[in-house]
């Protein structure tokens, strides 16, 4: 077989597994920095040798504790070294991860411990120590909690809690006692055993476990590989959660197959800072991420001097210009070229350096549509931005941009080994050696989204004539009017998102007359913009309430309208009084909609945006996630668009 009809899985050899990588990781490059956590203001090294014997140790302490093989490890926490530990650790004893979101409230970890069957579960800290702990009695399958983090954990007395430092040692002394039992633990690993079980969002229902193997893992990571280069050399900031399947792309996947160096942050707050101190060559991150960075961008331009106002405003749209042709595949004229090397020399690269952009490569976004001017302006600037489709049953990735070939309304091409086409309905349908193993405990959804030898997405799309995947929405949420004319709320949604003044939009319509939104500000940008108006407010609810916000956000919505069809335009909108939360299930943890739930609880809302009145009143309660609740009292405008269908 010839080198270019080797599969890229292949070019791994025998090392199918992670606990095998990282074994050889150690091996050929004992001495090279493979991660690194920032810590009491110090970024602190791990070598592959380091990295090995954390795992090896913890992983022997895990079977003195009687894990045995085929049972579950779940982790939960910020992340950190000892999350990447455990997991690998867990695998090397035979069982799989799972990991929870380090924000779940006490029921979701519930749910998620319980239906996984866990028996033991990594906890960072205290906080999630007292999850688990509060929870105990509905957890009788849990024989062991791990604690990482001492600190408030002393005087714990509980007989199912251990410090991590003390499985490492029951780890070294079974070592011990059993010489050569760790390498007959790795080499008894193979390419097919589970790895993981990975949870969905569960925007409509409870979360599934997905079941991911090695094969799945590293066989979307090196066929990725193929199209989007990756370096030993490399750094990779981890910043999202670890439970999530993208993280577990970069930051496992992809990081044992190809060697590169993985950073945690010191805590969630201070991740642009890292990210600036670390200049990461490769950065994955959802659409939310990159379009922060761009309203703090464009408030600093707000605040800053007049002439580097000045120079944002010059430099800019020669950058814009420059990306829209490479977009279009068209040559660049000298001229522009010549205008666009001075205006990297003279703002663009100061920015990339204070974004932490400066030796970035590889950049991609997935999750969801990133708005075209996002996208252009990390384009204008020289980062390399791509948009990425997949899910978590097929291991995070399916298509992705090509260099050169980006297209800012797709989200690429299949990637290597990976099938993809549309079904009679429209439904996004594909196949690779990346598509997970079934649902945990769940064959009828396993049967349902595994049908006749393909992935069903779920998903409304359809394919280009160059190939290009273009998403649409859920299947299930193409909606009609009442009239039956189609409409895609997400569509709409994430256009009023593209918006740097609009956080989250709930657009409602399906059997109505017409189409409303609720939205919620970006208290950053809109509360920038008051300030520079000299609007005074106090809080998000009054800030929300303003005349002069709605009057900011009625163009918003009317630029959206002009793109849509006139039978489905935005007929009225309200201005929601606090943002959509996870902690009150308006939001799953990756930040969808879940839109049955929101509807429900903002009916007395979507009533009045379907009645005559001018305005709603509110009197709620909402609780924070400490338990403290607070009373609020307001009302609501409803605002009605001149250019929408009469309403």
């Amino acid at each position: 077989m010839t080198e270019t009809t080797v599969r890229p899985i292949e070019r791994l050899g025998a090392d199918d597994t992670f606990p095998k990588l990282l074994a050889r990781n150690a091996r050929t490059t004992p001495d090279k920095v493979a991660m690194r956590e920032k810590e009491f203001g110090i970024w602190q090294s791990f070598t592959w040798r380091q990295y090995h014997d954390h795992v090896r140790d913890f992983s022997l302490g895990l079977q003195a504790l009687g894990l045995m093989p085929g049972e579950n490890v779940a982790i939960i926490g910020d992340n950190r070294p000892e999350w990447v530990w455990s997991e690998i650790a867990a695998q090397a004893a035979g069982a799989a991860s799972v990991g929870l979101y380090q924000d779940s409230n006490l029921n979701e970890v519930a749910y998620v411990i319980d239906h996984c069957d866990a028996s033991v579960v990594v906890a960072e800290d205290q906080e999630q120590v007292d999850k688990i702990l509060d929870m105990l009695d509905k957890l009788p399958k849990v024989r062991w909690v791990v604690y990482t983090d001492p600190r408030g954990l002393r005087k714990y007395g509980h007989e199912k809690l251990i410090a991590f430092p003390d499985v490492e040692q029951k780890g070294r002394a079974l070592a011990q006692e059993k010489p050569g039992l760790w390498e007959e633990c790795v080499a008894r690993g193979k390419g097919s055993d589970l790895a993981i079980i990975c949870y969905t969002s569960g925007t409509t229902s409870l979360p599934k476990g997905a079941m991911l193997t090695f094969q799945n893992l590293l066989s979307m990571a090196m066929n990725l590989n193929q199209v989007d280069p990756k370096q030993p050399d490399d750094e990779f900031v981890s910043f999202l959660p670890l439970a999530w399947i993208g993280e577990q792309m970069m930051s496992l996947s992809t990081a044992l197959a190809v060697g590169l160096a993985v950073n945690f942050p010191e805590e969630p707050e201070t991740v642009t800072e890292n990210i600036r101190e670390i200049g990461p060559h490769v950065m994955f991150a959802p659409p939310r991420v990159w379009e922060n960075m761009t309203s703090t961008v464009q408030v600093k331009i707000m605040d800053t001097s007049p002439f580097k106002r000045f120079m944002f405003n010059l430099c800019m749209p020669i950058g814009r210009k420059v990306a829209d042709l490479r977009f279009q595949k068209k040559p660049i004229p000298g001229l522009l070229a010549l205008q666009y090397k001075l205006a990297y020399w003279g703002l663009f690269r100061a920015l990339r350096d204070r974004l932490g952009f400066t030796h970035l490569r590889a950049a991609s976004t997935g999750g969801a549509a990133l708005g075209p001017e996002v996208f252009g302006f990390f384009h204008a600037m020289g980062v390399p931005l791509k948009q990425i489709y997949g899910q978590t049953e097929i291991c995070g990735i399916s298509c992705i941009h090509l260099d050169g070939d980006i297209q800012a309304h797709t989200v690429g091409v299949p990637i290597p080994e990976t099938e993809v086409k549309i079904s009679d309905k429209g439904e996004i349908l594909s196949r690779s050696p990346a598509v997970f193993q079934g649902y945990y405990k769940n064959e009828e959804a396993t049967r349902a989204t595994l049908a006749e030898g393909w992935l069903h997405s779920g998903d409304a799309g359809y394919l280009t004539e160059d190939g290009h995947l273009v998403v649409i929405d859920r299947l299930k949420d193409v909606m009609k009017l009442a009239d039956g004319t189609q409409f895609s709320p997400q569509f709409i949604e994430n256009r009023l998102k593209f918006s740097p003044y609009v956080k989250e939009a709930v657009v409602v319509g399906h059997d109505r007359p017409y189409l409303t939104a609720m939205l919620c500000i970006d208290m950053g940008v809109v509360g920038k913009w008051a300030e520079k108006n000299r609007i005074s407010y106090t809080t998000y609810t009054d800030l929300s309430a303003k005349p002069q916000v709605y009057d900011l956000l009625q163009k918003e919505v009317d630029l959206v309208n002009e793109t849509l069809p006139s039978a489905a335009r935005i007929a009225k909108f309200v201005l929601l009084y606090k943002e959509l939360d996870a902690d009150d299930e308006e939001l799953t943890r990756t930040r969808k909609v879940r839109r049955g739930f929101v509807e429900e609880r903002y009916k007395e809302v979507i009533a009045a945006l379907y009645g005559d009145a001018p305005q709603v009143a509110i009197d709620t309660t909402i609780r924070f996630q400490d338990g403290k609740t607070t009373r609020i009292r307001t009302t609501l405008l409803v605002r009605k668009l001149a250019q929408a269908r009469a309403a």
